[in-house]
């Protein structure tokens, strides 16, 4: 299953707070990587990995690969690839401040 087929198969009325969703349901799909999202457990937590990589009509196209035996329903799912998406819940304030810093040249030469 590709993201694309997993956010057509939940309910849609779950989500309509949720930017990022409406956004990927709008988003055309684009064909020209080959990559997969891979979920799996970590630390007693969920993991997901490829998700940051291409454009988001690229990145619903991805298949999703789910370590076996980790018991997960579309809605769980679908919540674990949309959090990781996000930036983990970081709110788009505490991405600016965190790349603000990270360009911080005179930072970045007193650590050197």
């Amino acid at each position: 299953m590709t993201l694309r087929e997993l956010i057509s198969d939940v309910d849609a009325e779950r989500y309509t707070t949720n930017t990022l969703f409406q956004e990927l349901r709008t988003t055309t799909p684009e064909y020209g990587y080959n990559r997969r999202i891979i979920v799996k457990r970590k630390n007693g937590g969920i993991s997901v990995t490829n998700v940051h990589v291409g454009a988001l009509g690229d990145i619903l196209t991805f298949p999703i690969d789910v370590e076996e035996g980790l018991e997960l329903t579309r809605e769980q799912l679908l919540d674990a690839i949309l959090h990781e998406m996000s930036s983990n819940g970081i709110d788009e304030a505490e991405q600016i401040d965190f790349w603000n810093e990270m360009t911080n040249l005179q930072k970045a030469k007193i650590l050197r």
